[in-house]
């Protein structure tokens, strides 16, 4: 499988590699695959001396080291999110100049604690409002199992310094599909928690209503359930803590869910991937309970409405506060924000009452089953450029959207968990992801159930992790 976060972890605390190596490894992967277009922003003297802090740490603390289950594994932070105190946040636009750098968020902190070393900065396009990473003001991000494919948005940069190999695991955002869509492209694991899971304080700045958290992209579903075990709970923000539930592994009901109607239709080898996941479930005694396109096609709409309205408002509102030059700004980004200066607060309003309904909706389904199997994305990664940002039409830029990732936002809007994870590789070996969503607060059962299909070894990653021993 070519190793891990968990792996690299592991060789780190066993004395087989320095901290300080694995940076400086990460460092020159990132040096050898700037044409990768995954990193906007690297600080190698930030890495190196965190990484030196490490292997102090753990020759006069071991004990200490050796309760980070990341000690000295270095990761680089998405250009949106965060912030991360010392990293220079553009969100991908020129609107800002890469100085300072504000203090940790709850989020950050926790990234620390956890023993990670950071020593960069992830392509994300502009604002985050594309499942492309292409900003203007660059680098164009490409996919390193195909550089003349997309590697995802808006966590593109993360995704791609991970199945590259740069870093074994990054920091990633999702409002919109922003980490499983990224994770989808690249053949890797992506998993957007239950609302409220994830802290987003102190200042809640990348909070959207409700509708984003953030994670990672990691390159195994061990890596993932770990650092979710490491960044959840006493998220201290407007809602309750999930509680884990008892994940209860036999005799599940899972939702499949293999058709996504006329208007988005999803290419056959991805449905057939999708399939495919459910029978090897049904063989461990699962039952597979068949689910409509009709079941989703109200909610799947209305998210996809919700997420414009929130995402046009909040962008209008962040400009207007931060007295920001919307002029410099991408015409698409120009777009979105009129879009929210537009909308009244009646229209607003009536879609964030239709988003309750989306949960609700959610529930009710899940009355019926115990998780979801469904696509991820309806085609290979698309070709770089399928997204453009340089025209006005934000509603055919939406459209492009949804139709590459049907039911990304929904997981977003309703607030219920989902993962997504390679499942074999289509003509063009690029992978062929599927999603598995569950009710709210039951990532163990998503986790474990993702450990059951990545079992199966159906992809294996291109590239060895930058630092990783042989």
């Amino acid at each position: 499988m070519q190793g891990d976060a968990t792996d690299l972890a592991a060789a780190i605390r066993n004395g087989h590699w320095s901290a300080a190596e694995a940076m400086q490894a990460s460092l020159a992967a990132a040096a050898r695959q700037e044409p990768l277009g995954a990193l906007a922003y690297i600080d190698a003297a930030m890495g190196l001396a965190s990484a030196d802090d490490r292997d102090r740490e753990r020759r006069r603390a071991p004990d200490r080291f050796a309760a980070r289950p990341f000690a000295g594994v270095p990761t680089l932070a998405k250009d949106l999110g965060g912030p991360f105190a010392g990293l220079p946040v553009s969100a991908g636009s020129r609107l800002f100049e890469r100085k300072g750098g504000e203090a940790d968020s709850d989020l950050a902190a926790r990234f620390r604690d956890a023993g990670f070393c950071l020593f960069g900065l992830t392509t994300s396009p502009e604002f985050g409002l594309s499942l492309a990473s292409e900003p203007a003001i660059g680098p164009v991000c490409r996919n390193p199992l195909d550089p003349t494919r997309t590697a995802g948005g808006s966590s593109g940069g993360a995704a791609a310094a991970v199945a590259a190999g740069i870093v074994a695991i990054a920091h990633a955002t999702d409002a919109g599909g922003s980490i499983r869509v990224p994770a989808a492209c690249c053949g890797l694991v992506g998993m957007k928690p239950t609302r409220g899971a994830i802290p987003g304080g102190p200042s809640f700045g990348n909070h959207l209503a409700g509708i984003a958290s953030e994670l990672a992209v990691c390159r195994s579903v061990r890596d993932t359930a770990l650092i979710f075990d490491r960044l959840t709970g006493n998220s201290r923000g407007p809602f309750a803590d999930p509680s884990p539930a008892d994940i209860g592994n036999g005799g599940l009901r899972i939702g499949l869910l293999a058709d996504t109607g006329s208007v988005y239709p999803t290419a056959g080898d991805r449905l057939a991937a999708v399939e495919a996941a459910a029978r090897a479930l049904e063989s461990d005694g699962h039952e597979i309970v068949p689910l409509s396109w009709a079941d989703f096609e109200w909610s799947v709409t209305s998210s996809g409405r919700t997420f414009a309205d929130i995402v046009s408002v909040n962008l209008a509102a962040f400009i207007e506060a931060a007295a920001l030059d919307q002029s410099k700004a991408e015409p698409l980004t120009q777009a979105f924000t009129a879009r929210g200066r537009a909308l009244p607060a009646t229209s607003l309003w009536n879609t964030l009452n239709d988003a309750v309904l989306v949960s609700h909706r959610l529930w009710a389904l899940f009355d019926r089953v115990d998780c979801i199997l469904v696509p991820m994305l309806s085609s290979t990664p698309l070709a770089i450029g399928s997204f453009p940002s340089d025209h006005a039409d934000a509603d055919l830029h939406l459209e492009r959207m949804t139709a590459f990732a049907p039911l990304a936002c929904l997981a977003n809007v309703s607030g219920f968990p989902a993962l997504t994870l390679p499942f074999g590789q289509d003509e063009h070996a690029m992978p062929l992801p599927v999603q598995i969503m569950a009710p709210m607060g039951h990532e163990p059962r998503l986790l474990s159930l993702a450990a059951r299909l990545e079992a199966e070894g159906r992809w294996q990653h291109r590239f060895p992790v930058a630092g990783l021993p042989s």
